[in-house]
């Protein structure tokens, strides 16, 4: 019989591993200017829960055109589509980014094309963990921690150039 405690320091506590947030990156644009896929996937990550496997896909008007009028029937492209594959509490899905209208909605609202990029990719990464902005208080919400992270990463607020009401559906 041991007289002593037999388990290592180590096995005390331990967790289980988290799991790093698996992202992929696909550039279906010919645009030069579109931030590295290192960057992507870092702003993707900051807003992904341990397990999430995402793609961030990169695109032009022609296709975000098609992605719009398919699934959201409005016949514009629009700056960012997430598509969500896995119910419950894993993340799994797509995010669309359509880089003119990104380029064209950063120049419009005085900010970097890079830190636009950031804003709508963690947008993207939590429609798809389930937050949505179609009532004002789940707009507050989503807001709020897209403002956390990104102060995370060392984005500006990108609400503070922009009208104070909160980003609703129209």
């Amino acid at each position: 019989m041991p007289t002593r405690n037999t388990r290592t320091p180590q096995s005390r506590n331990r967790s289980a591993p988290k799991l790093r947030p698996r992202v992929h990156v696909q550039r279906a644009t010919r645009a030069v200017d579109v931030p590295s896929a290192h960057r992507l996937r870092a702003w993707a990550r900051a807003a992904c829960p341990p397990g999430a496997e995402v793609t961030v896909r990169v695109v032009g008007i022609r296709e975000a055109r098609s992605l719009n009028t398919t699934y959201r029937r409005r016949a514009d492209p629009t700056n960012v589509l997430s598509f969500r594959y896995a119910t419950g509490a894993a993340v799994h899905g797509d995010i669309v980014l359509c880089h003119p209208v990104v380029l064209r909605e950063a120049r419009a609202q005085g900010k970097t094309s890079a830190a636009h990029y950031a804003h709508l990719v963690v947008h993207g990464i939590l429609h798809l963990r389930g937050f949505g902005h179609a009532r004002r208080a789940a707009a507050a919400r989503m807001e709020a921690l897209e403002r956390r992270i990104l102060r995370r990463l060392g984005v500006a607020d990108p609400y503070a150039l922009a009208p104070a009401a909160p980003c609703v559906a129209r």
